[in-house]
């Protein structure tokens, strides 16, 4: 924030810097043009002196790469709009036609996510739709293989026999299944607490009999029916699969077409469930004729009969058993995983547009617009057609002769610069001074507010288009070991290449500082991207390092309001405009209720904590101390009374939860589900990490000041003894934490030891990060650029990086996840650094430096609320 950079001027003895970042702050522009991302804003100055290459490096700047990424987005849309528009956008046609097997053989369909239903979720899907009238009925019809779906189908629903309301039937009649040459039945599930009947019928090829039952299945008019159908000939086994025996099977399934578009027209859905193929090699003796070539040809007559119908031929399925025809037991049948895939296929297609899980996109219709984001959307767009119009017009003008001039002044606005980004230097004034002029021609000044939030109103479109429509495409996340870690070495790697010294020598100074934040962000990022929370040793890490996060949030205001004693009413806005705008923002935009965005609730809610505590009588800096060493006593009172506080609350659930579901609060702290689990899950899992924060950052300033230590040179910080005996602690600090994490088996248990332990390998960290003068005075530069927009990446994140909500990962580019994940992400960089921009913009002008200009648009902005407040049922 800006007492970082503030702090650290206090701390080089320089004067207090006006420039400064916040949780996720920093410079408006990119500093390290190595990196490729950032660079400096201003146009540069060229000569003929400068080469190509020199030119080109100069080139890639901040600026530059947004507009490469805004018409990568354009072209992404022009893209999938052909796409939508050549193949249609329903994802159900995606989930059943076409797929990929990714890792551990783990199915993916093409574009969309597909929920993994358990028995109790899909009971709970049936039984909601048995609550609203419906029938739920699946029809499998076919040989043995259809029959092996259908078992495994069966077995999923696991009918509990205690309550008498499942009942498994076979009928009188049966079939010789030449396959085996053993019966098979036709057989029945039913279950009438949930509607559920199952049905299998047995057929091998098309017979009078067969299309009698699907009239007897029409004339009923079954309501919601699915029908999986599939089958080849009677004398399948014996081979020899000629002309005139495809000519005759093409004949017979076109007496299949009319049947199967009347059950749709009658709101059934048919699946044609292709031939698996066979491992020939390992093909029992019964099935030796068959060869793969002639299932081939026996798919694709049913490919050509099916392709004009109502039906659907379920391409997926025969994908998915062409993927594992090595592991076909007896060379021929589908092994359990790809039946459990087959079934888990059918439940997305029948339920996900029901259920509505965010996980499971495939299938299911999007969200529907509400009121307020069709006016927050009004807004924006009059702020684009203004910003338009002034265009136009600064256009029309300089046709007409007339010549616009800009000034290249920076303008200061409270703590924060403003520079004019679109001015061109002047030969009277080539370094832009701040005297000189530009003409402006029909360029627009892009730090006036207008255009700051009609730049936010597109991307704000953008992320509508990613998340909220089925425009774009998702997947599912997919961990393995590989995927995890490499990032991470790459990430790694790069900020350890790109290093430097750092013009400060302090302990967690700025540079610092930024660093930590830029690489505890990219970890998170990675870990959300790959899904990795299944291991525990990772999933306990990244919380650590997301309570380093507020660990060092505690320490920098603790610390800036120490040494400077600002803790002022307009400072304390300042940072929670920066802390909330975005979010705010996305809750318009998105529909999602502010406790969605967890992180920023926590940031914001221990702001106010550490503000209050700071705050009340007596204030407490290292100026009163001196004067009054009384008031240590004061410190250390106001720190047992919120270690009381905290610790009462999380003794006590129901009084904490009386607290923070008062109104109007309550919409701060609870879900669209009106549930606060997930505010009490994270507050507790960091209860007591703001106040570690603060409280080492009291002993840090301390021990300083009786010269403990000494951080004012590039010298270490103790001893040559003194310091290896620091050192050894710190690794045994850092190392407790690594064994506890794999050591500790039940989540919940190592998450509540974590709350009492946490400081402590954070403090080693800090220690070995610190100890020594070398290592204090360099920092990555490539680190600490993400540092300064940590916070916007992180919120970003979940709609135009990741997608549905975290819970799955954008596709512009379908069919190569690599690439695609390049893409994804370096649009993603490029959105949050200018949403960081725009908000250094908009600070100001939403909290100047008058406290009663404060105090009024604090108000304007709560009597807007109101209204929004009180059709979400606040009052």
């Amino acid at each position: 924030m800006s007492e970082e950079l503030e702090l650290n001027h206090l701390q080089n003895d320089a004067a207090i810097g006006a420039d400064g970042g916040g949780v996720g702050g920093g410079d408006i522009v990119g500093d390290v043009i190595g990196v490729g991302i950032g660079g400096p804003e201003l146009a540069p100055t060229t000569s003929s002196s400068n080469s190509k290459a020199e030119y080109f490096i100069q080139q890639l700047n901040s600026n530059n790469f947004k507009k490469l990424a805004l018409c990568m987005v354009l072209g992404f849309i022009v893209y999938h709009g052909i796409l939508n528009w050549q193949y249609g956008s329903d994802s159900c046609q995606w989930l059943l036609s076409k797929g990929r097997f990714k890792g551990d053989n783990e199915w993916q369909p093409y574009g969309c996510m597909v929920h993994k239903y358990s028995q109790t979720d899909t009971r709970r899907c049936l039984r909601y739709l048995a609550f609203w009238g419906y029938k739920n009925h699946f029809i499998f019809i076919g040989d043995y293989s259809v029959h092996e779906v259908y078992k495994e189908f069966i077995n999923h629903l696991h009918p509990n026999d205690d309550d008498n309301n499942s009942k498994l039937h076979q009928t009188p009649q049966q079939h010789e299944q030449e396959q085996e040459q053993q019966p098979l039945s036709d057989t029945e599930f039913d279950d009438s607490k949930l509607k559920m009947r199952v049905t299998y019928i047995y057929a091998n090829e098309v017979s009078d009999s067969l299309l009698e039952t699907l009239s007897k299945l029409q004339d009923t008019k079954e309501v919601r029916a699915v029908f999986i159908v599939g089958f080849t000939y009677r004398n399948f086994l014996k081979g020899n699969v000629t002309d005139d025996l495809l000519k005759q099977y093409q004949t017979n399934l076109t007496r299949l077409v009319m049947p199967f578009d009347q059950l749709v027209a009658g709101k059934s859905t048919v699946l044609w469930k292709l031939q698996d193929r066979v491992n020939e090699e390992k093909l029992i003796d019964s099935w030796k004729l068959i060869k793969n070539e002639d299932i081939d040809r026996l798919n694709r007559i049913a490919r050509s009969v099916f392709r004009y119908t109502d039906a659907t031929v379920w391409e997926a399925a025969w994908q998915i058993s062409n993927g594992l025809v090595d592991t076909a037991i007896d060379g021929y049948k589908l092994c359990t995983l790809g039946l459990k895939h087959y079934t888990q296929l059918l439940l997305n297609m029948y339920c996900n547009d029901n259920m509505n899980y965010n996980d499971g996109s495939c299938c299911s219709s999007a969200e529907p617009y509400t009121v307020l984001q069709i006016v927050t959307y009004a807004v924006f767009g009059v702020c684009i057609v203004l910003v338009c119009g002034i265009f136009l017009r600064r256009w029309l003008l300089h046709l007409r002769g007339h010549t616009l001039y800009t000034p290249l002044r920076a303008e200061r606005h409270g703590l924060h610069i403003a520079p004019n980004t679109t001015t061109t230097p002047t030969p009277n004034n080539v370094n832009g001074g701040a005297g000189g002029i530009t003409t402006g021609l029909t360029r627009i000044d892009y730090s006036t507010p207008i255009v700051a939030l009609a730049m936010l109103g597109i991307i704000m479109a953008y992320f509508y288009l990613c998340d909220r429509t089925n425009f774009f495409m998702k997947e599912n996340k997919y961990y393995s070991e590989f995927s995890f870690w490499i990032p991470v070495g790459y990430v790694f790697a790069l900020g350890l290449f790109f290093t430097e010294d750092s013009r400060f020598t302090k302990v967690l100074n700025r540079d610092q500082s930024d660093e930590l934040k830029g690489w505890i962000l990219l970890v998170v990022l990675i870990y959300y991207m790959t899904g990795a929370d299944r291991v525990l040793p990772i999933h306990m890490h990244i919380k650590l390092l997301l309570s380093g996060y507020l660990f060092h949030t505690g320490y920098t205001h603790f610390s800036y309001m120490w040494q400077t004693g600002n803790s002022g009413y307009v400072r304390f806005f300042q940072v929670m405009f920066r802390l909330n705008f975005m979010t705010v923002i996305l809750c318009f935009c998105m529909n999602r209720p502010y406790q969605f965005y967890y992180f920023v609730p926590l940031l914001s809610f221990w702001m106010c904590v550490i503000y209050f505590l700071l705050s009340i009588p007596p204030r407490i800096t290292a100026s009163t101390v001196e004067a009054n060493p009384l008031h240590y006593l004061y410190l250390v009172g106001k720190f047992v009374g919120c270690f009381s506080v905290v610790t009462i609350l999380f003794m006590s659930e129901v009084f904490f939860e009386r607290i923070f579901v008062t109104r109007p609060w309550k919409a701060l702290f609870v879900t669209t589900d009106d549930d606060i689990h997930d505010w009490w899950y994270q507050w507790k899992l960091d209860r007591y990490t703001v106040m570690f924060g603060m409280i080492f950052a009291a002993c840090f300033h301390i021990a300083q000041k009786y010269s403990i230590f000494d951080d004012n040179n590039h010298g270490n910080l103790f001893a040559r003894r003194t310091s290896i005996t620091v050192t050894l602690l710190a690794l045994l600090g850092v190392g407790f934490y690594t064994a506890f994490s794999f050591l500790c088996r039940n989540e919940q248990n190592c998450e509540e030891i974590h709350s009492y332990i946490v400081f402590i390998p954070i403090i080693g960290y800090i220690i070995l990060r610190n100890i020594s003068g070398i290592l204090r005075t360099r920092y990555s530069t490539f680190f600490a650029w993400f540092g300064r927009i940590s916070l916007e990446l992180f919120i970003c994140q979940y709609h135009i990086w990741l997608a549905a909500d975290r819970h799955g990962v954008l596709v512009l580019l379908p069919g190569f996840p690599t690439l695609n994940m390049i893409i994804t992400s370096f649009i993603f960089v490029c959105a949050s650094h200018e949403v960081h921009r725009i908000t250094q913009i908009l600070l100001p002008f939403a909290v100047p430096n008058d406290w009663k200009l404060v105090t009024r648009n604090f108000i304007i902005f709560l009597i807007l609320l109101i209204p929004i407040a009180h059709s979400d049922g606040m009052f």
